[in-house]
Parts: C-alpha cells; sequence; structure tokens
C-alpha cells in the first residue's frame, strides 16, 4: 500500500514538475523549447533580439540561488548522488522540503537557459516523497530505503513512460541490489506513476524517431567500436563535468546564493553562441538523429553540450546529467554514423541507429550502469530493431569505462567529499574492523559424502542450524542449512537426495581480511545465520562468522558459555 501511495505522489508530481518547466521556459523564453527555435527573438522583449538568452540564466540564478541555499542546499546539483548517499548510509532519511524546493529551482533552472536535464530532479522529488512517507508511517530503515527508490522508480517511469527503465534505474543505481521483494514493491510504484504519467502525457515513446535495422553483418563491427568511444566519451564528460566546478568553487569568492545569477552570465554567452543549448534540447537531439546536421556541426555540439551541462552544475544550477548524456550520445553517434557513411558508404546504414546506439552507450560508460541503459533507450524510444547491436556497444561502453575509472557520474561527486558508497558511513560503529577481529572458531564441518540422516544429527546438534561442508581436501564447498535437510527428509525416499553434497549451497566468498562491513552486508542477504571465511586464496575454512560474533566485536563483549560448557 505504501508503495502504491509513492507511485501515486511521484507520478502527480511529475505532471507537476513537467507543467513547471513548461511555464517558467515560456515565461523566460516565449517559447514552448527554445533550443527547438534557436536564434529566434523573444516575443516578450523582441527588441532585444536573440541577446535576451544573455539575461535569462541571471534572472533564473536570482531566483532558485537563495531558495536553495535557504531552504534546502541539496537541492544544488543533479540530485541523484544525494539519493544514492541518503539509501547507502542515512537510512533513506531525506529532508522532506527537498522534493517542493528541488521542484522549483530545477524548473526555473532548465526554463531560463540551464542546459540539464530533468531526470535527477525527478528522481530527487520522488525518492523524498517515498522517504517523508514512511517516516510518517515509522517504517524500520530497511523499508525506508525501498520506498526511498520505489519513488525514484516512480518519478523516472511517469516523466519518461518508461516503466521498466524506472524499476532498473532504482534496483541498479539506487539500492544496488536486486531482490523479490524490492522489485515487487517497485514495479508497484513504477506502474502507478506510469499509469497517472500516462493519462497526462499519453501512451507514445518520449522520443519519436524513424525505425532503424541493422542491414549489414559488417555494422557489428561499428557499432563495437563506438561502444568502446562512448566509453571514453562518457568518462571525458564526467572529468569535464567535476574539473568546471572545481574551477568554478576556485574562482567564486561571493555568497553561495549569488553564485547562479553571476554566473548565468558566462551561461548567457554561450547559449547566444549555441542557442540549441538551451534547456533539455530534446527537439535538437531528435532533429540530429533524422540526419538534420552535418558532422562538423554535430561535433560542435556535443562539446557544446559538455560546456554548457558543466558551466550549468559548476555555477549552482539545479537539474540532472541524463538527459544530457543522452545528447552528447547522440552528437557522438550522428557524427560516428556519417563519417562510416562517407568512408563505407555500402556497409555502414543509417547514420540514426548509430546516433541511438550511442545514447545508450555515452550514458552506460558515464553511469557503469548497462541494464538500465538497455532498458531505458528502448522504452524512450521504441526502438527494437537494433536492440542487438545496443546491448554489444553498451556493454562494451561499460567495460571501457570501468577499465579507465571505478568511478561515475553519480558517485564521483560523493568521493570528492571524501564518501565511499562502499565503506561504512563516517563514525559509523563497524568502522575499519576486518572479519578476522570478528570471525568465531570453524564448527564441525560436513564432508559432501555423509548421509543426510547423519547431517540431520550433527545440525540438530548445532546451535546455528548451518555447518560447512569441506571436501577431502580441505577446500569450502559451502554451507548445509537445518532447513535444506529438514525438507529433504520431508520428501518420499524415492525424490529424497541421498547425500551432503546434492544440497550444499555456495556462499559469498568472505576472507579473513575483507572489511567488516562488506562482510555484513553478504551476511544479511545469505540464506542462513553464518557464513564461512575463507583464507586469502579463497579455499580453505579458517574461521565463521555469524550475526552474534559481529556484534561482541562492536560491544566489545565475550561469548556466553556453551550449554556444553555448563
Amino acid at each position: 500500500m505504501l508503495a502504491l501511495v509513492v507511485g501515486t505522489g511521484a507520478g502527480l508530481g511529475s505532471i507537476a514538475f513537467r507543467w513547471l518547466i513548461t511555464t517558467f521556459t515560456r515565461l523566460f523564453s516565449g517559447h514552448a523549447d527554445y533550443a527547438a527555435a534557436g536564434g529566434s527573438a523573444n516575443p516578450h522583449v523582441p527588441w532585444l533580439g536573440p541577446a535576451f538568452v544573455v539575461i535569462t540564466p541571471v534572472l533564473g540564478g536570482l531566483l532558485y540561488g537563495p531558495l536553495v541555499d535557504r531552504f534546502a542546499k541539496e537541492a544544488r546539483g543533479h540530485g541523484v548522488p544525494e539519493v544514492m548517499l541518503a539509501v547507502a548510509q542515512r537510512g533513506g532519511r531525506i529532508n522532506p522540503q527537498v522534493s517542493v524546493v528541488k521542484a522549483l529551482a530545477s524548473a526555473l533552472c532548465i526554463g531560463s537557459g540551464g542546459s540539464v536535464g530533468r531526470e535527477g530532479p525527478i528522481v530527487q522529488i520522488g525518492s523524498a516523497l517515498g522517504s517523508t512517507l514512511g517516516r510518517v508511517a515509522k517504517v524500520p530503515a530497511d523499508r525506508l530505503r525501498l520506498l526511498v527508490a520505489c519513488g525514484a522508480a516512480g518519478g523516472i517511469a511517469a516523466t519518461f513512460n518508461a516503466p521498466l527503465a524506472g524499476v532498473f534505474f532504482a534496483m541498479e543505481l539506487i539500492l544496488g541490489v536486486f531482490s523479490a521483494e524490492a522489485f515487487g514493491a517497485i514495479v508497484l510504484s513504477g506502474v502507478t506513476a506510469s499509469v497517472i504519467g500516462r493519462a497526462a502525457f499519453g501512451n507514445t515513446a518520449f522520443l519519436t524517431l524513424p525505425p532503424f535495422h541493422v542491414e549489414h553483418l559488417a555494422q557489428y563491427g561499428l557499432f563495437a567500436l563506438l561502444g568502446v568511444v562512448a566509453g571514453v566519451v562518457g568518462v571525458g564528460f564526467t572529468r569535464v563535468l567535476y574539473w568546471v566546478e572545481d574551477a568554478c568553487d576556485w574562482a567564486w569568492r561571493g555568497p553561495e546564493w549569488l553564485r547562479p545569477a553571476v554566473g548565468g552570465l558566462l551561461l548567457g554567452l554561450v547559449l547566444l553562441a549555441l542557442p540549441e543549448m538551451y534547456g533539455v534540447g530534446y527537439p535538437v537531439l531528435e532533429k540530429a538523429t533524422r540526419g538534420g546536421y552535418v558532422i562538423a556541426f554535430l561535433l560542435l555540439l556535443l562539446v557544446g553540450k559538455v560546456v554548457a551541462t558543466s558551466l550549468t552544475i559548476g555555477i549552482g544550477g539545479s537539474g540532472g546529467v541524463f538527459a544530457p548524456s543522452l545528447f552528447i550520445g547522440a552528437m557522438l553517434g550522428a557524427a560516428y554514423g556519417a563519417l562510416a557513411g562517407h568512408l563505407i558508404p555500402g556497409t555502414a546504414g543509417e547514420a540514426g541507429a548509430y546516433a541511438l546506439v550511442g545514447m545508450g552507450a555515452v550514458f552506460a560508460g558515464a553511469s557503469h550502469a548497462p541494464i538500465t541503459a538497455v532498458v531505458i533507450l528502448f522504452e524512450l524510444t521504441g526502438q527494437y530493431t537494433i536492440i542487438l547491436p545496443l546491448m554489444l556497444a553498451i556493454v562494451l561502453a561499460t567495460a571501457t569505462s570501468r577499465l579507465l575509472t571505478r568511478d561515475t557520474v553519480y558517485t564521483l561527486k560523493l568521493r570528492r567529499r571524501g564518501i565511499d558508497l562502499h565503506t561504512p558511513a563516517p563514525h559509523a560503529a563497524l568502522g575499519a574492523q576486518t572479519v578476522g577481529a570478528a570471525m568465531d572458531d570453524v564448527p564441525e564441518p560436513l564432508s559432501p559424502k555423509a548421509e543426510l540422516t547423519t547431517a540431520a544429527d550433527l545440525l540438530a546438534r548445532s546451535e546455528r542450524g548451518v555447518l560447512p561442508v569441506v571436501d577431502d581436501h580441505g577446500r569450502c564447498l559451502g554451507t548445509l542449512t537445518a532447513r535444506a535437510v529438514a525438507e529433504a527428509l520431508a520428501d518420499s525416499p524415492a525424490a529424497r537426495p541421498g547425500r551432503v553434497g546434492d544440497l550444499v549451497r555456495p556462499t559469498p566468498a568472505i576472507s579473513a581480511d575483507m572489511p567488516l562491513a562488506t562482510a555484513v552486508h553478504a551476511l544479511a542477504t545469505a540464506s542462513g545465520t553464518s557464513l564461512p571465511v575463507l583464507d586469502p586464496d579463497g579455499k580453505r575454512l579458517v574461521g565463521w562468522l555469524t550475526h552474534q560474533s559481529v556484534l561482541r566485536t562492536l560491544h566489545g563483549t565475550t561469548p556466553a558459555p556453551t550449554a556444553a560448557a555448563v
């Protein structure tokens, strides 16, 4: 029920947010989307001609700068890293006023010319709604994190008419884990938000593109090379984004509330030189995909988007980086496809197909989220005919990006603050302890050749309900739980497994020198109540980790005497 309510709120929030963007865009530019009317005058101030774009970012900054600085500083920037941090280290707690401040600030920023996307804001808006509802309902921390992910999924699903993409975005990027329970709740939220979004925006693909096809097997080689190049471009976009932010931090010495307005003057000059950078820029993206620009101008648009988006974020603007990564990928792919068409005209095929593949590949290279990239590109465009080259390029882009850096466009923002999502939060009780400091002695192991009746006897006398299974060479094969043995013995003799080896379950690889925080996460998601600890080679059993042994380590207590000792 809570997931349904969160999905409803996210769907209604996405409608309000898109209305705000359209309203502010018309107010500041006089057009529904000025990127499509590049170089035109503002009908509200025709005497300024196209030079009005120099002023609009300044005016927008004067409005959203004080708003963010006064009420919710976390609404600055692209939003997704803050949600990831809230889920990973803050128990899903997000300031409830973030949803309102983020909606207004991002709509003002985009409407006044900020070259950013709307996915980051709607993720933060939906997540804040989920967090607020969960705290009002007083749900435990794990459910609160799940409601935050439900809000993120609902926002993406309703805004882009992409329910599947919303689900996988929330699970791959926000939660970082896949489970049946989380999947069910997030799907409920995403479907609810999508129904509301489709009632308002219609049931059509978000981007309207012509159908593309793979016409020659050699094209797969071209798509593979595009994936590698896109991975490099995705990493480059991330680096430039934060390099510009560093430069803005170094140059600015005034009050933070005034920074967007002063920096808006620089952004306005970029918009005057390249008006296609105004706002999100989806009309320009569609035109490039249809072959509306020459190669040189496509490359200029690519560089211009990197600069404009980086400057918008650097001066303190509010908006997402997902849409800019799609834009950059479309320009890269269209230019690549047009160049390939000139060099091998009988083989390359349509340039638009490369633009579509480039969109997903650059996003995957920037985010390290290949599943989300594949699903979201399919749903945004409705193009299934080139799903194979899309998957190929996205996987190669992700692999290339991972070879170049461990950070993504989202996690790098946090790492620059000294925050690592894969380590304990500052001052957390787990601290820097290792598994070796918390593990118990190894319980009596089972042989994979042992009879189930023997295993049942040992498990009945064990206090843990789970025992390790070790072969004749001393290698740990996994664990056997009392539940598995009880279920097996309840079967008929003909269907019953005969040996322990038939029921052994592999376990996550935990070593004595592993950080305890990482091992606790594996312990929490394991099927049993304890896990074997292996040597550095990952073969021999050296210890045993349980929830109780972790708690004893954290609180400095000694084990209670066993029944045998008493």
